[in-house]
């Protein structure tokens, strides 16, 4: 089959060309299916409680579940797929997720839950496809801070086009999450065509850093016996943040008419542009270290950095010493310090500095897995736990608990793969 002119020219072309292409594409193809998911967060379903939970909790586990059922199947079936089924299972899955909204609308509540169920059951598998086309190149720090920062920008950007649908256009809550992913829908095909001409990591590519691969199942308990209690410390690191930026997400409507912002649907992307470029730039800086212990060294660093700033900024906006707007953007930097690195570079470094022959998506779809158990576990917390708190002093709390708690475990982290790489090099670590 002939290549196509977009893919002669990218094998041709220089590295920023290169890198500029796939970091464009990748981050609006990203910013269009997370719509897909998000939109909903910033309407409040106000009044509306069955079985005693709050609906709009009902709606995001009912969402998640789906999810994180999408990322233990991801584990098997992401891992094990060829590189030339990518583009054909993404467009499935967002066109499963699209549809279920349309259901959504049209059933009536509570029964409409199962639809949301049924949105999150596709996308979870996405986001680690769409990684597959960026890992293991020489630049993938760009690439993966350039897709990362895609849900940092688009959790607020999609929040402010589902507000304006809403009070623009007069559409309800629940026909706005599937008005919106038309909007998104025809971009998104666009740039998932576009993505789709990327070559694969060339010689030199894998030459720096390690040819990537499918893993079947021995290959990935293999894997999980060399660094178990490595893995076992970063996905509870990670399961702390995932559950703090979920609810962070899903609940920033409330948490803003806390605060006085109920009004301003423009506020999410005005707090979560600066956080997106501030990330992006940090993250692709790693760029520049070659030596790939060294840079996952520096990848544990950044994480506990982002911890430890989002309690600190926190007890800030406690003290009245910064204004919420500052605090919020504060907090998302420190709190996507950390998640960004688990969903792009921290994991491809791993492999790198290992010289493990694998694939990421392995890696990411695995501490997914784990991640939206303590998302739903701390749902259930808040609704049947914690009744009497409100959405802002909640998210207060779990602020401080993932300032101390997530800094120890990746400091611990931090010791136990600095050890292990000693042993690899004196051969003592299989690989």
């Amino acid at each position: 089959m002939q290549e196509h002119p977009i893919t002669s020219w990218l094998k041709r072309t220089n590295a920023f060309s290169f890198a500029l292409y796939a970091s464009v594409v990748s981050f609006c193809l990203y910013t269009c299916i997370f719509a897909l998911r998000k939109t909903f967060g910033v309407a409040t379903y106000e009044g509306l409680s069955y079985w005693g939970v709050d609906y709009k909790i009902l709606m995001v586990t009912f969402q998640v579940i789906g999810y994180l059922i999408s990322k233990f199947v991801g584990i098997k079936v992401v891992s094990e797929m060829k590189s030339t089924y990518r583009t054909q299972g993404i467009l499935l899955m967002v066109s499963i997720a699209s549809v279920s909204w349309f259901f959504f609308a049209i059933t009536p509540a509570p029964y409409n839950l199962i639809f949301l169920f049924f949105n999150g059951l596709p996308l979870g598998m996405v986001w680690s496809l769409v990684f597959g086309y960026l890992e293991g190149r020489r630049n993938t720090e760009v690439l993966g801070a350039s897709l990362s920062v895609s849900f940092i920008f688009s959790a607020g950007f999609a929040k402010t086009v589902g507000g304006l649908v809403m009070r623009d256009w007069q559409v309800s809550e629940f026909w706005m999450p599937f008005a919106s992913a038309l909007l998104f829908f025809g971009p998104l095909l666009v740039f998932l065509w576009l993505i789709d001409k990327l070559p694969p990591p060339s010689a030199e590519d894998e030459a720096l850093r390690t040819k990537r691969q499918p893993m079947m199942g021995s290959e990935r308990m293999a894997f999980i016996r060399t660094f178990g209690p490595g893995l076992l410390l970063l996905i509870g690191s990670y399961a702390m943040l995932t559950a703090y930026r979920d609810f962070r997400d899903n609940f920033s409507k409330e948490i803003w008419v806390s605060l006085g912002y109920g009004d301003k649907p423009e506020i999410f992307t005005q707090t979560e542009v600066p956080v997106s470029i501030t990330v992006l730039v940090a993250i692709a800086v790693l760029m520049v270290i070659k030596n790939n212990r060294k840079a996952l060294v520096i990848n544990h660093l950044m994480v506990i950095f982002g911890m430890v700033l989002t309690g600190v900024s926190t007890l800030a906006f406690e003290y009245q010493v910064i204004s919420a707007p500052v605090w919020m953007t504060l907090v998302g930097m420190g709190l996507y310090f950390g998640y960004i690195q688990f969903n792009s570079i921290f994991f491809d470094r791993l492999l790198a500095a290992f010289q493990y022959a694998g694939t990421v998506a392995f890696l990411i779809n695995l501490a997914d897995s784990f991640g939206y158990v303590g998302s739903v576990s701390v749902l259930f917390y808040k609704n049947f736990g914690q009744t009497n708190l409100s959405w802002l002093d909640f998210f207060i709390s779990g602020g401080y608990v993932l300032s101390v708690a997530g800094a120890v475990l990746m400091s611990a982290s931090l010791f136990y793969f600095r050890a292990k790489h000693s042993q690899w090099k004196a051969g003592e670590v299989r690989s």
